[in-house]
């Protein structure tokens, strides 16, 4: 046993943290105070800590874009608050040399009213028609009716212009502008002159999603049927020029609540820490541009950059970032362009990978140790200092040097 005990002694050697007897320690209320303060520091810190260690990370990685054939789908969301909705159309251009005019696939018009609420809402091909003239237009007066295109080419396989429509899409093939429209019976019809007038004083919002090819090219929204002629693309504006017959004028003045390429990220998995958010996705979100001025063009020059999130758990997602560099301008009255809104889109050849991450559990015990020891140290070194300014103070008040 007496062994066993001098192992014991030997062994206390060892004892970095050795312990003062509690007679030779001196509780001051400076201290007390500076235990609660530090006490108070290191928990608010080690619960920040525990908060950084739970929060991932996202580590950027910058490659060569290797998908560049894919398809991109744009979702877009655009109000027109000075616009009819028949009169609006939305075309695709880029340098594969595609080339569609008036595209109505997933996109959608709402027609609004002067204090922009919600009137109707109606597929693109059907755009801002409540009435029923698209039905009568359809309806034959005898079976082997075929409607006259006006000297135009039709458009239909069975050569026959039965609507009114028919007749601006075969006229717009043609690169004619339809002029006045009581002249075409199935427009009379189809009450097209009073559902124009009706409409005139309307807004209209379009939403829905393209699909372009991923190459550098434009994608526009504006006035008037557009066609082709003579290898250019061409907009009839009689109507947009002309206004409406109780002399309201049209503008295209708008606003952008949103417009994305590619799948949004935050929908898909909490995203946080990274710089593929919706600040970035959706730069142009809440854009809004007014104007009193009928030939005015809008122009946004967007740069897109491929963008992959792989996250710890689940599908990696591709989308892309953008920057935007905007322009406006006024044209020449009835000449020197078209006015409209245009994206015009510059695909960069890189692609950002974005790998989600964590901290290890042995970093966070580093930090906590850290943080602990380094407030205990740094309490203990001010106490020392506090404890000894009071110390020589009373001193000198014993002695009767202060006052």
């Amino acid at each position: 046993m007496a062994k066993q005990g001098s192992m014991f002694l030997r062994f206390r050697q060892f004892d970095a943290y050795a312990k003062t007897l509690d007679d030779f320690r001196v509780k001051t209320t400076a201290g007390a105070a500076v235990t609660v303060i530090s006490a108070l520091i290191i928990i608010y810190l080690v619960l920040s800590e525990l908060v950084a260690y739970r929060t991932p990370i996202w580590d950027p990685e910058l490659v060569v874009d290797k998908g560049r054939k894919e398809k991109m789908n744009i979702q877009f969301n655009v109000t027109f608050p000075k616009m009819p909705c028949h009169m609006l159309s939305i075309d695709i251009m880029d340098d594969s040399g595609e080339h569609i005019t008036g595209y109505t696939h997933d996109v959608y018009k709402v027609r609004l009213d002067p204090m922009g609420v919600k009137i109707d809402t109606e597929k693109a091909k059907k755009l801002g028609d409540n009435t029923k003239g698209a039905e009568l237009a359809l309806q034959k007066q005898g079976e082997n009716e075929c409607g006259s295109c006006f000297g135009a080419k039709p458009l239909r396989e069975d050569g026959c212009c039965n609507s009114c429509d028919d007749i601006r899409q075969a006229y717009a093939g043609m690169g004619w502008g339809m002029g006045d429209m009581d002249r075409f019976e199935q427009c009379v019809r189809e009450n097209w002159r009073e559902k124009i007038d009706t409409q005139a004083n309307e807004g209209c919002n379009l939403h829905g999603q393209l699909q372009v090819n991923k190459v550098r090219g434009n994608f526009h929204i504006a006035p008037g049927k557009s066609f082709q002629h003579a290898n250019m693309h061409l907009h009839n504006l009689q109507s947009y020029v002309q206004g409406a017959s109780d002399g309201h004028r049209y503008d295209m003045s708008h606003e952008i609540h949103h417009l994305k390429f590619g799948p949004d990220p935050t929908t898909s998995f909490q995203i946080t820490n990274v710089a593929a958010t919706a600040a970035v996705t959706n730069a142009l979100a809440g854009t809004r541009k007014m104007t009193n001025k009928a030939y005015t063009v809008y122009q946004y020059f967007l740069k897109i950059v491929s963008t992959q999130l792989q996250p710890l758990s689940g599908n990696s997602i591709y989308t892309n970032q953008y920057s935007v560099t905007q322009s406006e301008r006024t044209l020449a009255d009835q000449g020197g362009g078209l006015p409209g809104v245009f994206f015009i889109m510059d695909i960069s050849p890189m692609l950002i990978i974005y790998r989600e991450d964590r901290r290890s559990f042995a970093s966070f015990l580093t930090g906590v140790c850290a943080i602990v020891g380094g407030i205990f140290t740094v309490a203990g070194l001010f106490d020392r200092v506090v404890y000894r300014a009071e110390r020589a103070l009373k001193k000198k008040r014993d002695l009767g040097k202060t006052l």
